[in-house]
């Protein structure tokens, strides 16, 4: 398998926190950026590293046999599943229980990766009013 690089602040991110709260089907899921650095988890550093290293690397192969750019995947294990989404520069993967609900699972996903997205968009400073004061007239 991949090496994937995790930093100490692969923590639970709200989305993720709310995706294994909502979903039951899922067991642990990562955040990664396509190079495979753990950006939120729901695992420790260490196992967190492997499921994102695994999840990059069958993405990758499964993006090379697919004759369009592949946005999602899903395989199957005899103890579970394995799913992955990917989304611009970011991608969810996740385990899940024996089974699941596929398109409810792909659903949790895409929607866990896009309040991630919202949740790391710097916050904007909110807009100066306008100055309601009137210019003195010149001619006064």
């Amino acid at each position: 398998m991949g090496c994937a690089s995790v930093g100490s602040m692969a923590e639970t991110a709200q989305p993720l926190a709310d995706l294994t709260e909502i979903s039951t089907q899922v067991q642990a899921a990562v955040v990664l950026d396509r190079e495979g650095s753990v950006l939120a988890a729901t695992l420790d550093d260490e196992r967190a590293g492997r499921l994102a290293a695994s999840a990059l690397e069958l993405f990758r192969a499964g993006d090379e046999r697919s004759e369009q750019e592949l946005v999602q995947l899903d395989a199957t294990l005899p103890d579970g599943s394995v799913f992955v989404v990917r989304d611009g520069d970011r991608l969810i993967a996740a385990t899940t229980t024996p089974e699941p609900t596929v398109g409810l699972v792909f659903y949790d996903l895409k929607s866990a990766l896009r309040g991630f997205g919202e949740e790391q968009k710097p916050k904007r400073a909110p807009a100066k009013p306008a100055s309601t004061r009137k210019k003195k007239d010149a001619s006064a």
